[in-house]
């Protein structure tokens, strides 16, 4: 089976959130699998030099854009036993950043009308194309609409992953005609169509065979109003189609028995070592030195989407009443930098606040953590539920997306669960999770036989390129 993924960022190349973690990491796992796959993206001017000038070029030729022609170069370049392509043209996608550009409809329509049109040229035909976000969605609308007259591309299928469906694509209607030259009767038919203005992801979810996203829960939320970004009854009416296969996490990266980030590695037969970490983080942030008090950790953006509206409700409450310690680290909304701030002024001696982010710092505080809090809004899979399970700190979360699929509530009577749920979005629930996790804290045993269960919990990508494997083989049987 011969896979394309299609991605606008993947590590170690090019990384502004989740979805490189993901291209990163899913290829090497489907391989793995022996699954024939390569991966495309755009060469970025921020892609390191090493990575670069080891390049091999495959093509230079010219792309239409609409009513203009432009220059479009292939390289390609193999790590790990994955080959790689990237779509060169300076003018798009050498530059500064990745996103928020004026002509980010035409530098992505222009990479997907690329990915089609370098098939002939990589040497490789695939029997899946498997695209992801909107800056791939046009692949699967350019394939139905310009490629159906070559025998080559008919029996192409596509994948396409909704990674954050808030994140869409949405352009002026406008380069229907000026950038993405396809006929306005696709606009006018409500194919691309969105709210007067033209829709990128949505195109891509009507075009594509399959549909799928990043944990099964999310897959049924994003079919709800609440969740669905305007977009819910178009998934609704996709519902045999669309199908949630939770992220999985690098064990390879994210191991505690390797990390060297760490003060102090351990594994979960030497998970006595953790509390280690936990005061070797208090001396280095200037925090009371106490094995045994609760340390509680925040790793997030610090966006209204990741619960903080909760915790901004309820944490003065909580640190005045329970003997705890608090640890964030994250930049964000100014409000939430400057609410932290305060938050460590008023309990400099149980509070630490670190706006910054430090990938360094980060794994330290999951593996100096006795619980981590995540009381998401929404979260369509997470990571940092998944690294913290992996590091033994017990997880708090809100039950939704990813969050529900990974984490299981705590049962002191089977000794089952992995961590502390809650269900509405509500302040007063999240505190009352926190206390349940903080009462099981007090008693030794039974918060080792949780950090045990968390440990224990397998969330690599094994399973999860299993289950896109299966897909790939429904897909193709259809």
């Amino acid at each position: 089976m011969k896979v394309l993924y299609v991605a606008s960022e993947v590590v170690p190349f090019a990384k502004t959130g989740g979805l490189a973690d993901v291209a990163g990491s899913l290829p090497q796992a489907l391989k793995e699998e022996n699954v024939d796959i390569r991966v495309i993206m755009p060469k970025f001017g921020k892609i390191d030099p090493k990575y670069t000038n080891a390049m091999e070029h495959v093509y230079d030729g010219e792309l239409d854009v609409a009513w203009r022609k432009k220059y479009v170069g292939l390289d390609k370049y193999e790590k790990d036993g994955i080959t790689y392509y990237f779509v060169d043209n300076q003018e798009y996608f050498g530059r500064e950043g990745f996103y928020g550009y004026d002509d980010d409809a035409e530098r992505f329509s222009f990479f997907c009308r690329a990915v089609l049109n370098l098939l002939p040229v990589m040497d490789f035909w695939p029997d899946v194309i498997h695209t992801n976000d909107w800056h791939a969605g046009l692949v699967n609308v350019l394939l139905k609409l310009e490629h159906m007259d070559d025998e080559r591309y008919r029996d192409i299928r596509t994948l396409y992953t909704i990674h954050n469906l808030k994140y869409q694509g949405v352009f002026p209607k406008e380069v229907m005609s000026d950038v993405l030259g396809i006929d306005w009767k696709y606009f006018n038919n409500g194919d691309l169509e969105f709210y007067d203005a033209v829709n990128f992801m949505k195109g891509g979810i009507i075009y594509a065979d399959y549909i799928s996203t990043v944990s099964k829960t999310y897959a049924q939320e994003i079919q709800y109003e609440y969740f669905g970004e305007h977009l819910d009854g178009l998934l609704r009416s996709r519902q045999d189609t669309l199908f949630g296969i939770v992220n999985g996490l690098d064990y390879n990266v994210y191991n505690p028995s390797t990390d060297a980030n760490l003060f102090e590695t351990y594994d979960i037969d030497s998970r006595d070592r953790k509390a280690d970490n936990k005061t070797e983080l208090q001396n280095l942030l200037g925090l009371p030195n106490n094995r045994r008090t609760p340390m509680v950790a925040l790793v997030s953006r610090l966006v209204s989407a990741k619960g903080l509206d909760l915790i901004v409700r309820m944490m003065d409450e909580i640190l005045q009443h329970e003997d705890i310690q608090f640890v964030m680290l994250g930049t964000g909304d100014r409000e939430y930098e400057e609410w932290f701030k305060g938050l460590e002024w008023r309990f400099p001696n149980k509070v630490s606040a670190n706006i910054k982010f430090s990938n360094e710092l980060a794994q330290r505080m999951y593996a100096a953590a006795d619980i981590f809090l995540m009381p998401s809004d929404y979260e369509p899979c997470g990571i940092g539920q998944l690294i913290a399970l992996r590091y033994g700190a017990v997880p708090v979360v809100r039950e939704t997306g990813g969050l529900k699929d990974t984490v299981q509530q705590y049962d002191k009577y089977t000794n089952e669960g992995n961590g502390f749920v809650f269900g509405d979005y509500n302040a007063h629930e999240m505190m009352y999770a926190l206390k349940r996790a903080l009462s099981a804290y007090e008693n030794f045993e039974e918060w080792q036989h949780i950090v045990a269960n968390a440990m224990n919990t397998d969330y690599s990508w094994t399973n999860s390129a299993r289950e896109y494997k299966e897909l790939y083989h429904k897909l193709l049987e259809e």
